[in-house]
């Protein structure tokens, strides 16, 4: 595999000499003078060396600041720095910043050839455990999130690179979803806290409860306060404090969660000491904060400091292709807890891709424990399925191969591509239920390609897309 460099140095004579320097047959060297642009290619290119001169005189960004962002954006690249001489101090600071190595101007050829020789090799079984790594999640998931879908593997990227930042995340996605379960996977992930996860459904108490859970009480602050209570707040001290369905909480208690992101202080309910905790805020909602902020539902401060970064878990129609992994795992859970051991035919994994999901991943899971309990025999069928899982179009309809040896070649060759380029379409277009642009991701093809076979077939995509779950079920729409 070619292994790409970038060269940074304000002088083109340095660059010049590196770039010979450093030539290989199995290397392609980048060179350019300017701090800036040095970071415009490494977001762009997929570069395994990066050589940077920390002094760019008057070249955009200095090479301090340029090691600063590639360690910032978490850019998969290796950094060696130059300078002179009488700069060692600034490449150990470099170093501390993430730099793998340093060489002195003058630069001594022998020297950067072993550093360099050194770096690229370290790469290699870096980049190699990140890759075995990546595959082993999207086998098996990450923590306790299931998935191999575009949508999931982002998911797991994005919780994977905040979980230890010391910030505030916002999960947001449909009901049932699963966004306790990023909620868990971040706390699970973060090397940083030693102390628990505790859990709040903010929609699940009125306003007086709900303000003493978070913050605790004092003995006789209301009546049947017999005692002191320490809130959620506090029990999550040095971990992780979850809260769910924040876009239900009342706009007072807003108003005191809100001082607690700025400054980590409160007093409890009928108190007057102020607690100071360290407790990082996880907060889900299945409603848009921002319309909830515009309707004056939710203050608009408190979403700034919420909304630090976002993770949005994609509803499970964006994500079929892990149905048949979601099931075997809730079979897997069922089976440890004593219920009969079943596996889903395929016939019947096909059709629940069919579906909606209005209900996403808890829709699905109640379904299978259903059909574990109902279906007879060890394997669930279609049908067993219910009735508004409505069977998909021409499931059953066979790719017929047969030919007649009589006729020309070319005749033949020509009806069997037909028919094989029909039958695929529509199998694709079942999979992805209608959506041009994941069946061309799919093929390899454009989405014109695409839409210009399905008219020479005659196949409508409107026969594919899911209908919504109130027609599937016989109900009237209105209702």
């Amino acid at each position: 595999m070619d292994r790409r460099i970038l060269v940074v140095d304000d002088s083109e004579l340095t660059c010049q000499q590196l770039s010979l320097l450093l030539a290989r047959p199995d290397r392609r060297i980048k060179v350019v003078t300017d701090g800036t642009e040095a970071l415009e290619r490494l977001v762009d290119g997929n570069f395994s060396l990066v050589v940077i001169d920390l002094y760019l005189e008057g070249k955009g960004i200095e090479g301090m600041d340029l090691i600063r962002e590639i360690r910032q954006r978490d850019l998969p690249v290796t950094i060696i720095v130059m300078t002179a001489h009488a700069s060692i101090d600034s490449a150990v600071e470099a170093m501390k910043l993430g730099a793998y190595d340093f060489v002195t101007k003058p630069i001594d050829p022998d020297q950067v050839q072993v550093i360099v020789e050194r770096a690229l090799a370290d790469r290699t079984l870096l980049d190699e455990v990140n890759d075995a790594r990546d595959r082993l999640r999207q086998r098996f998931g990450f923590h306790n999130l299931l998935g191999t879908s575009l949508g999931m593997r982002e998911v797991f990227r994005r919780v994977e690179r905040v979980a230890s930042a010391n910030c505030n995340v916002l999960i947001t996605g449909e009901t049932g979803t699963g966004k306790e379960l990023v909620a868990q996977a971040l706390h699970q992930a973060d090397a940083t806290r030693t102390g628990p996860l505790v859990a709040v459904n903010c929609a699940a108490l009125p306003e007086p409860l709900l303000e003493s859970e978070l913050f605790g009480h004092e003995r006789g602050a209301f009546t049947g306060a017999d005692r002191r209570k320490q809130g959620r707040f506090e029990l999550a001290e040095d971990g992780t404090l979850f809260l769910d369905e924040i876009g239900e909480l009342p706009l007072g208690v807003q108003a005191k969660l809100l001082r607690v992101l700025q400054d980590g202080t409160f007093e409890r309910v009928g108190g007057s000491e102020t607690i100071q905790v360290n407790t990082r805020i996880l907060a889900a909602t299945n409603v848009d904060l921002r319309q909830a902020v515009a309707e004056g539902r939710f203050r608009e401060d408190l979403f700034f400091r919420l909304n630090v970064v976002t993770v949005t878990l994609p509803p499970v129609r964006e994500r079929i292709e892990d149905l048949p992994l979601l099931v075997d795992h809730f079979l897997d859970r069922l089976r440890g807890r004593g219920y009969p051991a079943k596996t889903f035919s395929r016939e019947a994994i096909g059709r629940l891709a069919r579906y909606d999901w209005p209900g996403n991943v808890r829709e699905l899971e109640h379904l299978v424990e259903q059909l574990v309990i109902t279906a007879p025999g060890d394997v669930v069928r279609a049908e067993h399925l219910p009735p508004y899982l409505s069977p998909p179009i021409d499931e059953d309809e066979p790719l017929d191969l047969s030919f007649d040896v009589i006729r020309p070649l070319h005749e033949i060759t020509r009806e069997l591509t037909d028919r094989i380029e029909r039958h695929y379409l529509r199998g694709i277009l079942e999979r992805y239920r209608g959506r041009i642009d994941r069946c061309a991701e799919h093929s390899g093809l454009s989405r014109r390609s695409i839409s210009e076979k399905l008219r020479i077939h005659s196949i409508d995509k409107a026969d594919f897309k899911p209908r919504p779950a109130a027609a599937r079920r016989g109900v009237a729409v209105g209702e």
